[in-house]
């Protein structure tokens, strides 16, 4: 499993959102500066975001975006997999069931499945809050 460009991205992001949220709506143009990420590509990752419903848009003068929720109400396996996808590491086990015909006789399936649940249960356990208080540090 490797973050790809666009899980950073969606984290810094959403680190950036609220930072900022007693600003309110906050422009792409205002992120892409102080991030130092293309506005083109901060559109995709916010498409997907917006479609798991993790932010609020307003459009016009005064719009952008903003967290929907509070940054102690996001995890960092949410954010993640909103723009990841599934973050296991082999890919009998991206589904809710393991479609491997090799399952029964896998020799390497419980150590899959433990390395997938301590990935989880780490990435699902640090909160967008979690993150701020970190870089508050630095």
């Amino acid at each position: 499993m490797m973050i790809s460009t666009k899980g950073r991205y969606a984290l810094r992001l959403m680190i950036d959102l609220a930072m900022h949220e007693q600003d309110g709506f906050v422009s792409l143009k205002d992120i892409s500066e102080r991030q130092g990420i293309s506005v083109k590509y901060l559109e995709q990752i916010m498409a997907l975001l917006n479609k798991e419903n993790l932010l609020s848009s307003q459009r016009g003068p005064q719009g952008g975006y903003r967290l929907a929720k509070k940054p102690e109400e996001y995890s960092v396996g949410e954010i993640l997999r909103a723009v990841e996808g599934s973050l296991a590491p082999i890919a009998c086990l991206e589904g809710e069931e393991n479609p491997c015909p090799r399952q029964k006789e896998c020799m390497t399936i419980g150590f899959w499945e433990g390395l997938n649940r301590v990935i989880d249960e780490y990435i699902d356990s640090v909160t967008l809050q979690d993150l701020l208080k970190d870089s508050s540090a630095f």
